[in-house]
């Protein structure tokens, strides 16, 4: 969890000075938690900084300072809003490999299993409010309907991730992903998603990619994956069939390709 407060009174810094303030986050259940850590700064010899319209305050800047009785600022406010997202512990796991020769296409059904879910879990609420858990904007939004005495929807997220943008542009087109199959089972608490991972590659090749699943109540499983394209099938035999010695032959065949 975290720390609600970290007190630092009498910390005193020099002009442009860094000071660095840990944050530990030890999460117990696979939920979103939120803090805020505040910082309060004031001179070191107790003046207040002028501030002419003090009483006009914006509500924005009123938030940010505190104002002494003679109308003076006196302490400046920085809040930092922390989000703390819970990832299941990185296992040995065996990737899930994708094998398919070059100009064909597989097809794959691939097993996740989240351990942890809290069922009708909140975030816990932060002392100020703060922005919104940004998780790369995942394409595909998929809900679980679990039923284990009452009604609670727990909505998943998932994407593909892979190594880099290159390996990106090289598998985008190439693999399509689909929520198949989800289940809750109410005994171990584990939610099953079963995906089917659609692969047609154009040509050999090996990458790795990563299936990420977020819970919007908090909590991030990973799953390794391997796509494997291997050496694709003669698409023909040409036979040239001799005319006589020293002398040419020839055949024609056609090649359609598949840009420009």
């Amino acid at each position: 969890y975290y720390s609600n407060l970290f007190y630092l009174t009498g910390t005193r810094l020099a002009p442009k000075e860094k000071l660095d303030i840990p944050v530990l986050f030890m999460p117990d259940t696979m939920k979103m938690y939120e803090a805020v850590v505040v910082i309060h700064v004031m001179k070191e010899n107790g003046e207040n900084w002028p501030y002419e319209d003090s009483a006009e305050l914006n509500k924005d800047l009123k938030s940010s300072v505190t104002v002494a009785e003679n109308g003076g600022i006196q302490g400046i406010l920085w809040i930092y809003p922390v989000h703390g997202i819970p990832e299941a512990p990185q296992q040995k796991l065996v990737p899930a490999v994708v094998r398919c020769p070059a100009k064909q296409r597989a097809e794959r059904r691939v097993e996740a299993l989240l351990s942890g879910v809290v069922p009708g879990a909140t975030a816990m609420p932060a002392a100020r409010n703060s922005a919104t858990v940004n998780i790369n904007n995942p394409a595909n939004v998929q809900e679980v309907q679990v039923t284990d005495g009452f009604s609670t929807t727990v909505e998943f997220l998932y994407e593909l991730q892979y190594q880099s943008n290159e390996f990106k542009s090289q598998l985008e087109s190439l693999v399509g992903m689909d929520l198949v199959h989800r289940e809750w089972d109410t005994e171990s608490g584990i939610v099953k998603l079963i995906f089917n991972i659609v692969f047609a590659p154009n040509k050999p090749m090996r990458n790795k990619a990563t299936l990420v699943v977020w819970c919007t109540t908090g909590g991030v499983w990973k799953f390794p994956m391997l796509f494997i394209a291997t050496e694709p099938e003669v698409d023909d035999v040409i036979n040239i069939e001799a005319v006589g010695l020293n002398k040419e032959s020839i055949v024609g065949f056609k090649l359609t390709s598949q840009t420009r």
